[in-house]
């Protein structure tokens, strides 16, 4: 069997070694330099495509940001679909800690700039992308993209008093996750990315607190079509961090779709030379359209 550390790093080398694709055009959701959408059109000027707004991952961490994914928007819009690729504040870079790395995510910053770019999207879709129907739209995130992805499509029922919530659902047409940090417990107790759930949320009262405003499987039931896309040889967020959280969504009555891939890893689910891109592609289609 091939050893899967060296898998995992072969596999990220693949996603990561496409050039990045400048997008068509770009516009700023706030006055902070992260605060800001790059969009991509769909290929071939189709009119009224769907709207995929997409939510990069890395663990909330400030190294890594929306370029990563630039040749998975492109990929997508190939395929007749307008992307949004949002970028928002991360991790402030400090120096390692224990060897753990950059500090993830920023509180309450991370969650401020994936709630005002959502809101913003329409109208800056409208006006930057024409091209894109609002109306049409899934919200797709890799990691602790995925993350981000599931938690904004339940800010409706977000904990009342939360400076993030919503009157109503948000109108999207479905969430595709793929490989999402969407159960926390587990995600800790599985030290998911050198501690990163620990870091974004806090210390233990911080953490329990927050992790009510900001834990996807403690959201639910969201009524949004959901779709979980995961290799089953992933070393990154495992399997059964997506499990945990279909689990929890059907003991809340709701049923999330859960596909898994064999002999996939991380990385090719935003990789385009991976065939398992091409599986993620279709799952936002079946949505999108």
């Amino acid at each position: 069997m091939p050893d899967p550390v060296a898998r995992d790093a072969a596999e990220e080398a693949s996603a990561f070694s496409h050039p990045a694709v400048a997008p068509d055009a770009s516009a700023a959701y706030g006055e902070h330099p992260d605060q800001v959408v790059d969009f991509y059109a769909p290929r071939g000027n189709r009119a009224d495509a769907p709207l995929v707004v997409l939510l990069h991952g890395g663990a909330w961490r400030a190294p890594y940001d929306r370029q990563h994914v630039t040749p998975f928007a492109d990929f997508l819009a190939r395929r007749g679909l307008a992307v949004a690729n949002v970028e928002y504040r991360r991790g402030r870079e400090i120096p390692q800690q224990r060897g753990r790395g950059p500090v993830a995510g920023r509180w309450p910053e991370t969650f401020d700039d994936v709630a005002a770019a959502l809101d913003a999207l329409p109208d800056l879709a409208r006006r930057a992308l024409p091209q894109a129907d609002p109306r049409r739209t899934v919200v797709t995130g890799h990691s602790a993209g995925g993350h981000l992805a599931l938690w904004a499509a339940a800010r409706h029922v977000l904990p009342p008093g939360s400076p993030w919530r919503l009157p109503a659902p948000p109108p999207l047409r479905g969430v595709v996750a793929l490989a999402p940090i969407a159960d926390f417990a587990h995600a800790v107790g599985l030290d998911v990315c050198d501690g990163a759930v620990r870091q974004l949320l806090g210390a233990e009262q911080e953490y329990e607190q927050r992790a009510a405003h900001t834990d996807p499987a403690v959201l639910l039931p969201t009524g949004i079509a959901t779709v979980v896309v995961q290799g089953r040889t992933d070393i990154v967020v495992p399997q059964a961090v997506s499990e945990a959280f279909v689990a929890a969504a059907a003991k809340a009555g709701e049923t999330v779709g859960l596909t898994l891939l064999e002999e996939v890893g991380h990385f090719p689910l935003i990789d385009p030379a991976a065939d398992a891109c091409a599986v993620v592609a279709e799952e936002i289609a079946q949505l999108a359209w």
